[in-house]
């Protein structure tokens, strides 16, 4: 029987520490002062903010790192280990020993407790020595599950929007003076990252359905924003996602959903006990929280808010599109069943800047606009490409109108794209222009069923203007050659497309460079 997660003292050790998640986790143990330790394969912004709190991490993962735990081998890894840091950054190490190592008498008894993620797979050498070692082993839902009992906690579920909403609701409580502990999928400006730890009663956290550990966690307050089938590396079907997000609802006492995806209707709300608190963008479908007179701009969207056939006020956000004003109106609702104020609430949302990767604002060069957002399934594209057509017939120099959407997909995962591949083809509608670059695997083998070029082919069936550019690199000569001045390019996948983003933007800040005044075209 797997034994509970000890918050007690006993060290944690993440295999993997630097991922959005694994990391989130480890940032708050770490500030409740717990021994905390991890290991990656380089270095990144949220490693350096770990290791600030005395973070130890390893620069591999091998089974000899379990042995760190074993004070007669302490000192001899931890020279390694120095020397793996510096070899990993280019700079000299961040530190060596954590605070709570720094003298043997003082190193924590016990093995650690060893927490995974579900890239971690049976044959990971660090997993391994864990097992040999007899460490208990989490999956990091087990923790995150474990954290929510410790906490009034407010669970973010739903295949689109999670991010957002949950660090919506988070900055919410922020705003209003709740002092909540975050837990998210993605940084955000207002608490520097992607996680927080606060002295007041609330954790609001992101709840994952992709490996099917949602069913796992408990909420005073469950949000379901939408359910779609996104992970067939995964699930089979559909109807195994909704069974998933049906058990994650019956653990939830109070569960908040949008009456504007039918399969919550009809598999969530329809089969609940006890009733569920309803949002919906629709005035007459009867939620408890709807909006009307909307007004979708390219600088945000503005809303009149009604509880329950009570107008509450006007909402609004700098987000855009309409997606982005659901995940708002959910934010709402958490907030009114926490008894506050809908002024505040509108105040908090009204200064929300929004979570890092989701139409993420890049820079402009040459008065080409760069965005960087995360979407990587048909439905997240087609509502970004719709907020990325608001801002091109919405915002205008006087010298250079903005003129062309120009979407640059990398497809995430060979299991997504050869699902998707017919509902991919016809996602780019509000796009002028698409690039479609290789396959991102996220560690997936290659099937052979499906790539790119196949992809590319459909969708030149519904579009007339689409580019298949095989590399990266490929990609980046692509884009020098065919920005104009007025453009605005997104760049869009869960993968590491974003990396090209800062030399495509360099090349135009060369060119404007050199004719500062006037805008050039290519």
């Amino acid at each position: 029987m797997l034994k509970s997660v000890d918050f007690s003292g006993r060290p944690f050790h993440f295999i993997g520490i630097g991922g959005i998640g694994m990391s989130a986790l480890a940032y708050v143990l770490a500030k409740r002062k717990l021994p905390v330790s991890g290991s990656d394969l380089r270095a990144n912004r949220i490693t350096q903010c770990l290791q600030a709190l005395g973070t130890h991490i390893f620069w591999k993962q091998d089974a000899a790192n379990l042995e760190f735990f074993s004070a007669p081998s302490l000192s001899s890894l931890i020279n390694v280990d120095n020397h793996n840091n510096a070899s990993a950054s280019g700079q000299a190490p961040l530190g060596g020993l954590a605070p709570w190592q720094n003298s043997a008498p003082h190193l924590p008894q016990g093995l650690p407790q060893v927490i995974c993620s579900t890239a971690i797979h049976a044959d990971n050498p660090e997993y391994q020595a864990a097992l040999a070692m007899g460490c208990p082993i989490f999956h990091r839902s087990d923790l995150l599950a474990a954290l929510m009992q410790d906490y009034q906690s407010i669970a973010v579920a739903g295949t689109h929007g999670k991010t957002t909403t949950s660090s919506l609701i988070g900055y919410v409580l922020l705003f209003s003076g709740l002092d909540p502990t975050i837990v998210v999928g993605g940084e955000v400006k207002a608490w520097q990252g992607n996680a927080r730890l606060g002295a007041g009663p609330y954790l609001v956290a992101e709840a994952d359905e992709s490996d099917g550990s949602l069913v796992k966690f408990s909420a005073r307050i469950g949000v379901i924003t939408n359910i779609e089938l996104d992970h067939p590396d995964h699930y089979e079907t559909l109807d195994e996602v909704v069974e998933t997000f049906k058990t994650f609802a019956e653990h939830c006492h109070t569960l908040v959903g949008s009456l504007d995806c039918p399969i919550i209707q009809t598999a969530i709300a329809s089969d609940r006990t006890e009733p569920m608190v309803s949002y919906s963008l629709q005035y007459d479908s009867g939620a408890d929280y709807t909006v009307d007179a909307i007004e979708y701009r390219s600088d945000g969207t503005t809303a009149r808010v009604w509880e329950r056939n009570q107008l509450l006020g006007h909402l609004e956000l700098r987000l855009l599109g309409q997606h982005n004003l659901s995940n708002a109106l959910a934010a709402v609702a958490v907030g009114r069943l926490l008894n506050l104020d809908f002024a505040a609430i509108a105040q908090g949302i009204a200064s929300f800047e929004g979570a890092k990767r989701r139409f993420e604002y890049q820079g402009e060069s040459n008065n080409i606009v760069f965005i960087d957002d995360y979407a990587h399934h048909p439905s997240e594209i087609r509502a970004t490409l719709t907020a990325a057509r608001l801002q091109v017939t919405g915002l205008k120099s006087s010298y250079c109108p903005r003129k062309r959407v120009v979407a640059v997909f990398q497809p995430h995962r060979y299991s997504r794209t050869h699902t998707f591949l017919n509902e991919f083809s016809q996602s780019f509608a509000d796009a002028d222009s698409v690039v479609v670059t290789d396959i991102y695997s996220a560690g997936e083998p290659d099937p052979g069923n499906v790539s790119s070029r196949q992809l590319v082919d459909l969708v030149a069936s519904y579009h007339t203007d689409v580019h298949y550019q095989p590399s990266l690199q490929s990609v980046t000569d692509f884009l020098q050659t065919r920005l104009l001045p007025g453009d605005l390019v997104i760049f869009l996948g869960a993968g590491n497309l974003n990396q090209i983003i800062p030399e495509v933007m360099a090349y135009y800040q060369g060119i404007e460079a050199e004719s500062p005044q006037k805008v050039v075209v290519p």
